[in-house]
């Protein structure tokens, strides 16, 4: 026994020393993965149904997603990611089952280049035609940016870069979208830019309007020309909120900030994870204008008699709301209520369980009018709801479920008298549990697009109500 232990001992000790060692940057290399250069950081590229993302950066073992959020060291990032188990994802980093897509070795760290602006070219003809022509700005706010020094055409590509300046006029950073009217077209960061700052424009009013890419802001300024340069704007290059916060900061007359994000689920995301960021940072005027169409050059186009690509909802936020709008309430019958949390549990019935939870909390809360108290509590879960935060995998959706569920049987099977506060905390926790079963239930439709579901079943009025004392 001894024996077995000290060779388990060891064991860990060598996996924390290999994987110190084995960086989660070097190891995506391995497999394939495409990497960016970001200042000192990499930008994971990767592509799912959605389209192409940017959003999670790797610092050695370390990485965090900014879009949902969340971060953490090399293991959570297999099971986040790729979906692994602990196990597996232990394996893979200590090379024991890595199932490489390997094209070629990890790259050598280089240091991050110092921040540089792109020759500019003689004119900005190539940068004008494609404005225009494709995407129909109007000449007159391309040639206010241009005047500005923060647009204008590179020499070697004939790239349009959209340039972002500090609080002195200095560029710090810059970005490089192609012109092209046939083929591959790209956008990408120059080296070195710092991403506190980003193309913008600042006037003098409190407003302050958010893009995600200068594209976007050149659009909304054509489609609403009106005495634009009183009010600011700037574009975050993604859905990052560094160079929001900045601008906030060094202009002290902003107060209004209005969110104008893509109307697909990154652009739906961002309002809400910006929203509370901002916040966190005590701006409370907050405000949102939507596209009619996916974004606003979208709507530019189709005012131009193109085809525009139209809004994406956003399927997993819609499921949430359509789910909790769904529940129904029925009275809680508290000495039935551990028996049919069982059962709802146990049969993987995720909409009755959340009923049986939401139930079962409001009537701890008010048991006077306990329909009312649901009803409440079901706005409460909507409004509370942040999609950016809940893209994790099943499995881990199913173990915060079993986890909360039985920290709420450990609760309900408590018989002696309570005190207000732990009434409270027993609601509490059945509402926490609500939210979980709505969460499964939610990912569930969204793997599976059609579920066939029986219908509930009448629930008997209890004959007898257990008494509980609140102390």
């Amino acid at each position: 026994m001894g024996l077995l232990f000290q060779l388990g001992v060891m064991k860990c000790r060598i996996y924390r020393i290999r994987t110190k060692k084995s960086s989660l940057q070097q190891f995506l290399h391995m497999r394939g993965e495409k990497l960016e250069r970001a200042g000192r950081e990499y930008k994971l590229i990767y592509y799912d149904g959605s389209g192409k993302h940017d959003s999670i950066t790797i610092n050695g073992s370390a990485w965090f997603d900014h879009k949902n959020q969340v971060g953490g060291g090399a293991i959570k990032f297999m099971r986040h990611f790729y979906g692994m188990d602990f196990q597996t994802a232990m394996n893979e980093l200590l090379g024991r089952s890595v199932s490489s897509i390997c094209r070629s070795p990890p790259k050598a760290e280089v240091k991050p280049k110092e921040f540089k602006l792109p020759e500019k070219n003689s004119d900005m003809h190539r940068v004008y035609a494609y404005l225009i022509k494709q995407r129909f700005i109007a000449p007159e706010i391309i040639t206010h940016f241009a005047k500005q020094h923060t647009l204008y055409e590179d020499k070697e590509h004939h790239n349009a870069v959209f340039v972002g300046v500090d609080e002195n006029g200095v560029p710090r950073q810059a970005h490089k979208r192609s012109t092209n009217s046939y083929g591959k077209t790209f956008r990408i960061t120059c080296e070195g830019s710092d991403t506190r700052y980003s193309f913008a424009h600042f006037g003098e009013s409190e407003k302050l309007f958010v893009f995600e890419a200068p594209i976007d802001l050149l659009s909304y300024l054509t489609l609403n020309p009106e005495n634009w340069q009183q009010h600011s704007y700037i574009a975050m290059n993604g859905v990052y909120e560094n160079a929001v916060l900045t601008a906030l900061k060094n202009h002290s007359n902003l107060e209004e900030i209005v969110l104008c994000t893509d109307n697909d689920e990154g652009g739906i995301d961002a309002v809400d994870r910006l929203t509370d960021i901002l916040k966190e940072h005590g701006y409370e005027n907050i405000s949102r204008i939507a596209p009619e169409n996916k974004d606003f050059n979208e709507d530019l186009k189709e005012r131009n008699g193109i085809e525009p690509l139209k809004a994406v909802p956003h399927r997993r936020k819609d499921i949430y709301y359509e789910t909790v709008s769904d529940l129904q309430h029925f009275k809680c019958s508290p000495d039935r209520l551990i028996d049919r949390l069982s059962k709802a549990f146990r049969n993987g019935q995720y909409r009755y369980l959340a009923e049986y939870a939401l139930a079962g909390s409001a009537f701890f809360i008010g048991r006077k009018n306990e329909n009312a108290m649901f009803e409440k509590l079901k706005a409460k879960m909507s409004n509370e709801y942040r999609a950016y935060s809940d893209k994790g995998k099943m499995y881990f959706k199913e173990d915060n479920l079993k986890r909360m569920y039985q920290s709420v049987m450990k609760d309900l099977r408590h018989t002696q008298a309570r005190t207000k506060e732990q009434v409270m905390q027993t609601a509490k926790s059945l509402y926490e549990l609500a939210d979980c079963a709505v969460r499964c239930e939610v990912e569930q439709q969204l793997e599976t697009p059609v579920i066939l579901q029986e219908e509930m079943p009448q629930m008997e009025e209890p004959s007898e109500v257990l008494c509980m004392e609140y102390g």
